[in-house]
């Protein structure tokens, strides 16, 4: 049985819900005519033609993210928008203690909100820095939903098989190199994305993910097996990492 949202969530999911087209039209394989070669070979394989052109998707995952150190268990809904926002509601504990909450980005910004026992705050947080971070991660999360990248702004990446996927964000481009293997598949995301994981200020870090598995959803193969974290592609790369996640289920809207 599906857990409910926290309450908090609720009205910005659904918000969210009501950006979306409730009869999206086919997706014109002509749009991917002038992507650059390694998105054309991605996103051809990904979404077949007669695909609905879905704005967005809702998740369910489980997986661990590190908090404190330590690996923890987690199960998530997700409602994700590319290039619009997402709301990110998850259940983990602490001590043995139920922590739940919700991170999200919209029009209004980003914000983080965890309780323990739904009633203590354990984490409260918005402000620019918090929108700028939510931002680069809603440009990245994006590839879960592919129909809707087609609409990205595309260029070349700077080394073979790579390409640039890039949404304008609160008026900021939002870049992510995606690599693509010779099949079509996803392998990996990389960006400098804003945040402060060490402890000595916000910036432009190194963020990425690694992608594998692979499964079809009302006909779109996405990327089912996610590992992120801060250093990527350097050699804090091992010690960054703090997420790593199964999605259980997609459908699209």
């Amino acid at each position: 049985m599906t857990r409910p949202l926290p309450r908090a969530a609720r009205r910005h999911w659904a918000a969210l819900e009501r950006t979306g087209s409730p009869a999206p039209p086919a997706a014109a394989p002509a749009a991917l005519a002038g992507l650059p070669e390694p998105a054309r070979r991605w996103l051809a394989r990904a979404v077949p033609p007669g695909t609905p052109a879905w704005s967005m998707a809702e998740l369910r995952m489980r997986g661990e993210i590190r908090l404190g150190g330590r690996w923890r268990a987690f199960s998530a809904r997700q409602l994700l928008a590319p290039g619009v926002g997402f709301v990110w509601a998850a259940r983990t504990r602490v001590l043995g203690l139920p922590v739940t909450g919700f991170d999200r980005y919209g029009a209004d910004g980003g914000e983080l909100r965890w309780r323990l026992l739904g009633v203590v705050p354990v984490l409260s947080a918005a402000g620019p820095d918090i929108t700028r971070s939510a931002a680069g991660r809603l440009a990245g999360e994006g590839v879960i939903v592919p129909p809707a990248c087609v609409r990205a702004t595309w260029s070349a990446g700077t080394v073979p098989g790579t390409a640039v996927m890039s949404w304008v964000l609160d008026g900021t481009p939002e870049e992510c190199l995606v690599r693509v293997d010779p099949e079509g598949r996803l392998v990996e995301l990389r960006m400098q994305r804003w945040g402060d994981p060490d402890g000595t200020g916000s910036g432009r870090h190194p963020f990425g993910v690694s992608l594998s598995a692979e499964e079809s959803f009302a006909g779109v193969r996405v990327p089912t097996a996610l590992r992120a974290g801060w250093g990527w592609g350097t050699d804090r790369q091992a010690e960054g990492e703090f997420f790593r996640a199964r999605i259980e289920d997609v459908r699209f809207r």
